[in-house]
């Protein structure tokens, strides 16, 4: 066991905790369901999905891993997959992700908006007051719907990648069970009637 896991094991909370927390206990009984648990292959994908979209859309630290938790549940989606799939936007990747976003934005609407304003703002730290007037700028429609459409693509082609390799990996995973074990059942029994 690596590192990480044995101090994932460690630290990681249990399910009785989980249970006994009081932010957690309305809802508990929905969160803590064993299938939104599981790495099945239906939940896989679709956690590796909405863990991107709402990791590249919202691209607020804490906001990400909630919303992705809390948008898994009516999706039936892996919960842990959902909210490790946030950290793809991370502090490394989050100005591309916003300079993209601003050129996808003015392509797709056909706009001239500028991404060097937004980074003004952040570089200076700037107030409340001037955040919201660079919103009714030229470059706030922009740089939304960009967010929107990337992670839209990423959350896409995250769910199919997701699919094919656990189609790919249980497919091995029975070809070495079948190499394994020999011939299936299922063919020696017809063999014995056929010679019948």
């Amino acid at each position: 066991m690596g590192r990480l896991a044995r101090w994932w094991h460690a630290n990681a909370p249990t399910r009785e905790s989980l249970e006994d927390n009081r932010f957690i206990a309305p809802v508990a009984h929905r969160v803590l369901e064993p299938s939104l648990w599981r790495f099945t292959r239906r939940s896989v994908p679709r956690g590796v999905a909405l863990g991107l979209l709402v990791g590249i859309f919202l691209l607020i630290p804490g906001v990400q891993i909630a919303g992705a938790a809390m948008l898994a549940l009516p999706f039936r989606a892996n919960i842990p997959l959902a909210a490790a799939m946030t950290f793809l936007s991370n502090p490394a990747t989050t100005p591309l992700f916003l300079m993209a976003s601003v050129y996808v934005g003015n392509w797709f609407l056909g706009r001239s908006a500028d991404a060097s304003g937004f980074m003004a703002l952040v570089d200076k730290h700037a107030s409340i007051r001037e955040w919201c007037g660079w919103l009714f700028s030229e470059a706030a429609p922009a740089m939304l719907f960009g967010l929107a459409l990337i992670s839209i693509a990423f959350a896409v082609v995250g769910y199919f990648l997701a699919d094919w390799i656990w189609r790919h990996r249980m497919g091995r995973k029975w070809h070495a069970r079948k190499l394994r074990i020999g011939k299936p059942p299922e063919s020696s029994a017809l063999e014995e009637v056929a010679r019948v």
